[in-house]
């Protein structure tokens, strides 16, 4: 039986007829079918915004060749602080943990790679900023299998923890590494990006299907009264038509309407002392894949995008270095290459890694050039610039076009005034700018109030975009979460 047959029959039980050609039977399709017809109305987005940038992914994605390192960036976990467990030059197998968490010593961080421990890259006060495996020889850590179809609360959560996949969750509020024995009330998924040139879900999930139906039955298993996982799903899109091991929403509309932050405030919006956990589609996958198969899994499918690349849908890993992935596919002179989205993503350097939540890689030109007042100025006729507002003649312009920007501010930070462009695209029912202010001023009581506790940074980035003022919003807001977790820790 072929192998992706076999999954399905472990995952669904024998009930499942096999056709005579080998294809699913019809008591399948009609499942399928019933999902479909179950699914609500869409949830439309109408506050947002839509960048159209340059040098979107096109075409089957292909796997990069195995790298000669891998990288691990201890910043991608906010208030993480590291504590080494493999010396520097310590032999590892691919799986075999490298640092745990301080705070949470049964949180561990593995290897994706067997190789040797490198002396880990400090910054200042001697914190970590990254730690390097050289590959060297071969092997994995094996586990034993857990069974998808009945899933043991304590067994998945002693996996997640053991196997290292447990720093794929994340929670709200405050963005940050939910604690080993919290329970969360719901697991939300998104199951599409709508961020500036994010390869679609069915391009980065294509012949994943099965893991990610079996990682949905692992989560399941931590949900109390047979909840089930949240999935937010692309309108119109048909990828996760088969999961029926999740409720599905489907979304329309601009960006954010892919942030899984929006889909918990449509769907089930927190309140003061509740718990959610989100997952990346990806990570979901990876969960369920490592859990059935007793081995550490961190696959990720990127899209290589942005005016300054040759752009390509990419299968590697997390922590895949930055060199390899853009290697004779980025013109890197006065180039930006950025880790993640042009919105939320950060600048690694060549001899950084791919960033652990991240799911494509931004080419973008540096904005060294002069703004001559007549030509590309302000006074000029912008043909060539995209404007959220009607200060450059966006709006007169197809909708197909698209544009080459670059990472000029056009500004520096000014007075911050109430100027109604936050509210054009913040679908929150929350007002950002006084929200903002009061993170500013260090107001508890109004923070809690106007519900910083539903937010995320990324909930802001486009708030940061449009801001006339030049705001860093989100690290206003990150600083707002530090804040209250400092407060209510």
């Amino acid at each position: 039986m072929p192998l992706h047959l076999l999954l399905w029959t472990t995952l669904c039980g024998p009930g499942i007829p096999i056709g005579a050609d080998g294809t699913l039977g019809s008591t399948f399709a009609a499942q399928i079918q019933h999902v479909k017809s179950d699914m609500p109305s869409p949830v439309t987005i109408r506050k947002g915004l839509d960048i159209r940038l340059k040098g979107g992914v096109q075409g089957a994605s292909h796997t990069l060749p195995p790298s000669d390192r891998f990288s691990i960036h201890p910043t991608d976990f906010h208030s993480l602080i590291p504590r080494m467990a493999a010396k520097a030059g310590t032999q590892v197998k691919a799986g075999e943990v490298l640092f745990t968490d301080k705070k949470h010593p049964e949180v561990k961080f593995v290897s994706a790679i067997s190789g040797n421990v490198q002396e880990p890259v400090r910054g200042e006060k001697r914190r970590i900023l990254r730690v390097d495996v050289l590959a060297e020889g071969e092997g994995s850590v094996e586990h034993e299998s857990l069974d998808p179809t009945n899933p043991d609360a304590e067994a998945v959560r002693s996996a997640l923890l053991d196997r290292g996949f447990w720093p794929m969750l994340r929670q709200r509020p405050f963005d940050v590494m939910p604690a080993p024995d919290s329970t969360p009330r719901d697991i939300f998924v998104s199951g599409f990006d709508s961020a500036p040139l994010a390869p679609k879900a069915s391009m980065v999930m294509e012949g994943r299907m099965d893991a990610f139906r079996a990682g949905c039955a692992y989560l399941n298993a931590l949900l109390a009264d047979g909840r089930k996982v949240q999935l937010g799903v692309e309108a119109g899109d048909d990828t996760f038509a088969s999961v029926v091991e999740a409720d599905l929403t489907p979304f329309s509309g601009p960006h954010p309407a892919g942030n899984v932050g929006v889909h918990i405030h449509e769907v089930r919006p927190m309140n003061k002392g509740q718990v959610v956990w989100t997952v990346g589609m990806q990570d979901v996958a990876n969960i369920g894949e490592g859990l059935m198969g007793g081995t550490y899994v961190c696959k990720r499918t990127i899209g290589l995008t942005g005016s300054r690349s040759q752009p390509a849908l990419l299968q590697t890993t997390i922590g895949t270095p930055m060199a390899h992935i853009v290697k004779d596919r980025v013109l890197l002179e006065d180039t930006r290459v950025i880790s993640g989205n042009v919105l939320t993503g950060s600048v690694r350097g060549e001899a950084g890694g791919l960033g652990y939540f991240d799911q494509q890689v931004t080419c973008i030109p540096e904005g060294h050039e002069p703004l001559f007042f007549l030509t590309k100025g302000w006074l000029g006729p912008g043909f060539d610039k995209f404007s959220a507002s009607r200060a450059f003649p966006t709006w007169l312009m197809p909708k197909g076009k698209q544009y080459d920007l670059n990472t000029n501010n056009n500004g520096e930070e000014r007075a911050f005034v109430v100027s109604g462009q936050y509210d054009a695209v913040f679908p929150f029912d929350i007002y950002p700018v006084q929200l903002i202010k009061s993170i500013m001023v260090g107001d508890i009581d109004r923070m809690e109030k106007l519900g910083i506790y539903e937010v995320a940074p990324e909930d802001f980035a486009l708030c940061e975009y449009v801001c006339t003022s030049k705001m860093a919003v989100q690290d206003i807001v990150r600083k707002g979460l530090d804040q209250m977790i400092e407060e209510f820790a």
